[in-house]
């Protein structure tokens, strides 16, 4: 097997800066820790890819799940997370989400975040796949991603004069830096980043910030995948960056792949339309090629089951009538209530030709969500000293083999401030120092920008919906020609770009999603198994976790469920 590379090909950093603690990352994971560390610690920077607006929250269309009406209880929402994770949630993490979330949420309205209310003021809740209570509280209809963006950045905003805050926009983490190696080669504790600026004046190119800490939370990995809801900056760029500082990942092998994307035919690529969970759970039907709801007999809650079962449920019936799509039908529900429910939705189908109101609605699974990611206990904390992880791009447990609606913004928030209380709490007492950083040994890798659509149609193919053990093996196979031969040594490392990096976070996230499916031989939830149909509690009940050895090999082991 082809070793991964322990660092990326880049020019060595042209300027150095620094601070106490570094938040990669602007969705509400990111900003949430941000602002809560600005008043606790001396310095933060918060870097991001894009815009501050331009991270995974503003496309957020369902919601935000916490029980907020008096008659709904955290430990029923605790139930049904655990009963949509399929025995593989930790427990602990999901009490802490269902306990704290309520608090977390009324602390988003105080930063100015404008949910629906009905007429006595109170915050309005539907439900969603997988809940048994209204609990899922909406902005603007279909764009709450959207408000609670707007209402965070704008929080951001008024501190940004603030000397204790630095936010840097157009800046792509390269690398994370660590110190000097243990007695066995693996990484000292991560102390900065490398970061590429797309910018003017003296900070363009690649520099360096130094930090105590550094907090990932840059979402999600869907362009690894051929089509997917997510972004186009969602090219696994933390998830890769940890794995290459010698952070353990998990989960990897649990990717949700959304029930209900628009169907644009089999030549679409990049960020894809998602029609909301929400829309079903106003009432709205799945149907086959025939005008029948194919999914009342098979789930006692039909079109609102857990979310692999309902895309399993579509593949399926797919298969049989040997289709691309099935459809959605929301034309019961009436044109001006689904244009004041959904606007969003409505406008975007419109620009495809679609009318939600008067047409069936071409719809198919596309990758929309990843469970697992860098692994962290409750407060945040990595395997790796100095790296903390929240929100999509952490594997906190909370989801197990499948996450529960609207459950995503509520993790962000908890562990966000989690992550921030203890990252400033270590700064504070003196227990964390600055370290020096080293380069870690090794060939580099440069992967060409245009190798991204082979690695993603490779990862469909073998690591999609369905999969077996075959065309997992054909995939790793490919994959790790692919990573040997774009590996480098460290002198030719030629003018890399921001493309060309992604492209390599790409190509390593998908090997090791690939290698940690192939493992695990049962189906459990968003991981669907052909040749290993049934769930398989008596060994599989465990988190299947990777990290790279001194060597720069995968090693995969069984990790707990709850890490202690």
């Amino acid at each position: 097997m082809t070793s991964f590379v322990r660092r990326l090909a880049a020019p060595e950093p042209g300027w150095t800066i620094n601070a106490d603690v570094i938040v990669v990352g602007s969705g509400i994971a990111g900003l949430t820790a941000a602002l809560e560390l600005r008043t606790k610690v001396d310095r933060v920077l918060v870097v991001t890819k894009g815009v501050l607006s331009s991270g995974s929250t503003v496309w957020a269309q369902g919601g935000i799940a916490a029980a907020l009406h008096p008659e709904d209880t955290p430990e029923e929402h605790f139930e049904d997370t655990l009963t949509a994770g399929v025995g593989l949630c930790s427990e602990e993490s999901v009490r802490a989400l269902v306990t704290e979330g309520p608090d977390r949420v009324r602390e988003l309205v105080g930063r100015g975040a404008n949910f629906d209310t009905g007429p006595d003021g109170g915050i309005t809740l539907t439900r969603e796949g997988g809940h048994h209570r209204d609990r899922i509280a909406h902005a603007g209809g279909d764009a709450t991603g959207a408000e609670i963006s707007r209402a965070l950045i704008s929080h951001l905003d008024t501190v940004r004069n603030d000397p204790g805050i630095e936010v840097i926009e157009h800046a792509m983490v390269v690398d994370l830096l660590t110190a000097a190696p243990d007695a066995d080669g693996r990484p000292g504790p991560v102390c900065g980043v490398t970061l590429h600026i797309i910018g003017e004046g003296s900070r363009d190119g690649v520099g360096a910030a130094l930090a105590k800490s550094v907090i990932i939370a840059t979402g999600g990995i869907g362009q690894v995948f051929r089509a997917s809801t997510n972004p186009t900056s969602s090219t696994g760029d933390g998830l890769a960056a940890a794995l290459r500082a010698g952070a353990a990942v998990a989960d990897l092998e649990f990717v949700q792949f959304h029930p209900t994307v628009l169907w644009q035919g089999a030549a679409a690529r990049g960020q894809q339309a998602l029609i909301s969970e929400a829309v079903r759970g106003e009432g709205a039907y799945l149907l086959n090629a025939d005008g029948e709801r194919f999914m009342v007999g098979r789930h006692p809650m039909a079109e609102l089951a857990p979310r692999d079962v309902v895309s399993r449920g579509i593949v399926a019936m797919m298969e049989e009538e040997d289709s691309e799509n099935v459809f959605l039908d929301c034309r019961h529900l009436g044109g001006a209530f689904l244009q004041d429910r959904f606007p969003t939705i409505f406008e975007r189908l419109a620009e495809q030709g679609v009318d939600m109101a008067h047409d069936l609605i071409p719809v198919a699974p596309a990758q929309h969500y990843h469970s697992g990611g860098i692994l962290t206990d409750l407060r945040g904390r990595s395997t790796q000293a100095g790296l903390y992880a929240i929100g999509e791009a952490a594997c906190t447990g909370v989801h197990g083999a499948n996450r529960l609606a609207s459950n995503s913004l509520l993790e962000g928030l908890v562990f966000g401030k989690r992550a921030a209380a203890d990252a400033a709490a270590t700064v504070a007492s003196g227990t964390v120092r600055q370290h020096e950083p080293v380069d870690r040994p090794g060939p580099t890798a440069l992967v060409p920008a245009a190798t991204r659509t082979q690695i993603q149609t490779i990862t469909q193919r073998g690591a999609g919906p369905l999969r077996d053990a075959e065309g997992l093996t054909r995939a790793g196979e490919k994959l790790a020609r692919i990573r040997q031969r774009y590996q480098t040594e460290p002198a030719a490392s030629g003018a890399p770009q921001i493309a060309e990096w992604e492209s390599s976070n790409v190509l390593a996230t998908a090997s090791s999603l690939v290698a940690v499916a192939l493992e695990r031989q049962e189906t459990r939830g968003g991981h669907v198994r052909e040749d290993f149909p049934e769930t398989d509690n008596l060994h599989w009940r465990v988190r299947v976790a990777a990290h790279l050895n001194a060597d720069g090999d995968l090693n995969v082991v069984h990790a707990p469920l709850e890490l202690g």
